[in-house]
């Protein structure tokens, strides 16, 4: 199989960098994006989010012209789908709208030969439904579903989660072995050709679309149980009057402990949200998933709880929050915990919140309706504060609890 042409569907956090390290290959990428903004940005050479080594690979592939961005998706060999899948109301009802507005947008693209995979974290069985979506906007071709059997359908259809780390992530689409399932076995082995041509130093791995997609909320489930350990000990050691980091430190020399550190909670498009695509799915047996769920995501009340007990105690309120990104190093404010925590801050008058966040340049929308929210320097923030509140660990602010004067309160956590 020859896969010359590559289009990129979502030009976000995972589609823009996945797209740059095909093109770096000397495959010609076209990229598609919604956003006009994005598009012109990539298209001078020039990158909307925060990524190191990013910026300089989409330059030379803007450069040397194999990649290009639009806003109307142009006919390739392959199409890649990287866009959002969060969920909705309190019932945490997976949201696959734009999956679906993607497929529809790709459709009249399509060809035989033809392979189109979806990318976006997604619930048990969504790959499927990209093909029907995929199917009843072009009913001339045929899919995994719809050929005869024992015929190779036209379009073949795959899933193949990303698996990288923010702040990592050019290195990562390179090293990191990659689970691929197509609809049918034509599918999985057109996918695994592609993937091949950039995945140099990872192993690509064959299954079935469905346990690939469960594959990847199962990862991130099972990061989230841990998290929630650590966070519920931070609750039971601040009930009890113990350091919760000198306990977790001293626990982790036995040889086979290696608890996590707490933070004010969960954060990201993926832990914070793939549980829960478990749960909507199969909640009678998804007990201990949900429970962690509810332990992270009551964290940032915790939080704040704390600070407004240390707060009833002083007469001026100038709090510098520090941080506002879901982890450290980044700029991703993608259901940030400590984006959360300073939001309820920020909701009471009498506070004065002083932001500090290196990675952004500007309030992001959540502050638009509050006067009472400034966004300053690390320097201007520690000069101004009455208390001091470290909710993200960049390294920026590996010092913060040194440069702090005696007047004033500091408070770590994470």
């Amino acid at each position: 199989m020859k896969f010359d042409r590559i289009s990129i569907i979502g030009l976000g956090y995972i589609g823009l960098p996945t797209a740059a390290v095909i093109a770096s290959n000397g495959i010609r990428v076209f990229g598609f994006d919604i956003n006009h903004g994005t598009v012109n940005t990539i298209n001078n050479g020039k990158i909307h989010i925060v990524e190191p080594g990013l910026e300089e690979l989409v330059r030379r592939a803007v450069d040397d012209g194999y990649l290009t961005a639009h806003t109307i998706p142009q006919q390739a060999d392959v199409f890649l789908v990287a866009v959002p899948t969060p969920f909705q109301g309190e019932n945490k009802e997976p949201d696959l709208s734009f999956i679906q507005q993607a497929a529809i947008s790709l459709a009249p693209c399509l060809k035989p030969g033809n392979l189109v995979i979806l990318e976006s974290t997604s619930p048990v069985g969504t790959t499927e439904k990209m093909a029907n979506w995929l199917s009843e906007a072009r009913p001339d071709l045929t899919f995994p579903h719809t050929a005869k059997a024992g015929v190779c359908s036209d379009v073949k259809v795959a899933y193949c989660p990303e698996r990288v780390l923010p702040g990592h992530v050019v290195r990562e689409l390179v090293d990191n072995d990659r689970i691929i399932g197509g609809l049918d076995t034509a599918s999985t082995e057109a996918a695994m050709v592609f993937y091949r041509l950039f995945v140099k130093n990872g192993e690509c791995i064959a299954t079935t679309a469905r346990t690939a997609e469960m594959s990847k909320l199962a990862e991130n489930s099972f990061r989230d149980v841990n998290i929630a350990f650590a966070n519920e000990l931070s609750f039971i050691c601040d009930r009890q009057g113990i350091d919760v980091w000198e306990l977790i430190s001293l626990a982790n020399r036995h040889p086979r402990v290696n608890i996590l550190q707490p933070g004010c909670g969960v954060g990201g498009h993926c832990i914070a949200v793939d549980p829960w695509f478990i749960v909507n799915q199969n909640p009678e047996q998804a007990k201990i998933i949900k429970q962690a769920r509810l332990v992270n995501d009551y964290k940032p009340l915790y939080v704040v709880e704390k600070i407004e007990g240390v707060l009833s105690e002083m007469s001026s309120r100038k709090i510098a929050c520090l941080g506002l990104s879901f982890k450290p190093n980044v700029d991703d404010l993608r259901e940030s915990p400590a984006l959360n925590i300073t939001r309820i801050l920020a909701g009471a008058p009498q506070n004065e919140i002083l932001v500090v966040e290196p990675y952004i340049s500007a309030l992001p929308h959540e502050f638009s309706d509050f006067e009472n929210v400034q966004l300053m320097t690390l320097t201007d923030a520690l000069e101004k504060a009455d208390i001091v509140v470290q909710l993200v660990n960049h390294r920026q602010f590996s010092s913060v609890s040194i440069a702090c004067g005696q007047h004033v309160r500091y408070i770590k956590f994470c």
